[in-house]
């Protein structure tokens, strides 16, 4: 049971992770580039803003009027060691992804507080551990992790129905020296039914040769509101009304709704988990507003068609590194690249609206592929 003052303590701290995070704010022309105020205010609906906030740390991007996601970086958030799209919502205006750790709401899960929106990392990449790092890893086990930071923005652009932004990252060894450079484009497109993100990201190995040793903690990870898990008769520690996490032994697991399809035709979970395929979706109602979640994979990514680490608890990953723990030791990958080697990455998330049929996941599919994805 915790004392009175750690609860007071706990609270202000969530006080001032909102504080930073802070309510999305609509820009006023005044701070948007010529181009962009000039596209907005002749091209309402469907057209994409994609606005940067260095001050705040976070580049919001907006459709119309509503939110679509937002890149945080901010480095005073001591819980976010790496780059994330945070909140992500849909069409209809139904956040997707799982509110904790940075606005915490009655009823989510306080498990992973590593686990927030939508990140790419992995848990070993030259003996370091850069998926689970958080403000919950104890001070023995500091150096044993790795942070990302964001570098600069390099472009960001608004259109119609599309907006582009280009990030540079650096992944850190627990004294600050760089492994790894990260320049990512992120294509954020529009549409009546639904919301579409392509992740193109490169990554160079800098002054050294970096191991991705196989390992489950990986790669490109999603965490989701509770009615896109699954139901589950185990206790659990969820947040109250205040924000503090509680116990409950008895679940109540009216409108938790999610189910899992792949592109071989694997159904439900825990079977779609460990196996390989193209795309995944998880599909269920938030909100009084059902939805399906698409993740595309590339063929050109290493690893296709990748495993996936996707769990019941809302945790939906795609993790094309980690093959000799999904296959029981039947396959070995342990990539690496050699100092100044690069590899890229290739995925899509598409946020339909309604239940998309395996057809409408293909045809996204096709597209995606189709469209020559790269850097």
């Amino acid at each position: 049971m915790q004392s009175q003052k750690s609860k007071l303590l706990l609270a202000c701290g969530l006080l001032v992770m909102m504080s930073v995070v802070g309510c999305e704010q609509e820009p006023s022309e005044a701070t948007m580039p010529a181009s962009e105020a000039a596209m907005t205010s002749g091209d309402e609906g469907l057209a994409v803003r994609v606005v940067p906030d260095e001050a705040a740390q976070r580049v919001d991007v907006f459709v119309g009027d509503d939110l679509f996601t937002a890149y945080l970086y901010t480095d005073t958030l001591t819980v976010l060691k790496k780059p994330v799209l945070w909140p992500i919502v849909s069409a209809s205006g139904a956040a997707v992804t799982r509110s904790f750790p940075l606005d915490p709401k009655p009823g989510e899960r306080t498990d992973h507080p590593h686990h927030i929106g939508y990140w790419l990392n992995y848990g070993d990449v030259n003996k370091l551990d850069f998926w689970n790092n958080s403000d919950a890893i104890p001070a023995e086990r500091a150096d044993e992790m790795g942070t990302i930071r964001h570098r600069e923005v390099t472009r960001a652009e608004g259109g119609a129905a599309r907006g582009e932004l280009d990030v540079t990252m650096d992944w850190l060894k627990p004294d600050g020296t760089p492994i790894l450079r990260e320049d990512t484009r992120f294509v954020f497109h529009a549409m009546d039914d639904a919301r579409i993100i392509d992740r193109i990201t490169t990554l160079t190995a800098l002054d050294e040769a970096v191991a991705f040793n196989d390992n489950k903690e990986g790669m490109l990870g999603l965490r989701l509101t509770r009615a896109l898990e699954m139901p589950t008769d185990e206790p659990i520690t969820l947040t109250d009304a205040s924000g503090m996490a509680t116990e409950v032994p008895v679940l109540n697991n009216d409108g938790v709704t999610g189910h899992y399809r792949n592109s071989e035709g694997i159904e439900g979970y825990p079977d779609v988990w460990g196996k390989r395929a193209r795309w995944l979706t998880l599909s269920g109602v938030v909100d009084g507003k059902p939805v399906t979640l698409a993740l595309l994979d590339h063929p050109q990514n290493v690893g296709y068609p990748t495993y996936w680490h996707a769990r019941d608890y809302g945790l939906f990953a795609a993790n094309p590194l980690g093959q000799a723990v999904f296959s029981e030791g039947a396959e070995t990958l342990n990539f690496s690249l050699d100092a100044g080697a690069a590899t890229t990455f290739r995925h899509r998330l598409v946020v339909f609206e309604g239940e998309a049929a395996s057809d409408a996941v293909e045809a996204q599919y096709d597209d995606f592929v189709g469209e020559g994805t790269g850097m």
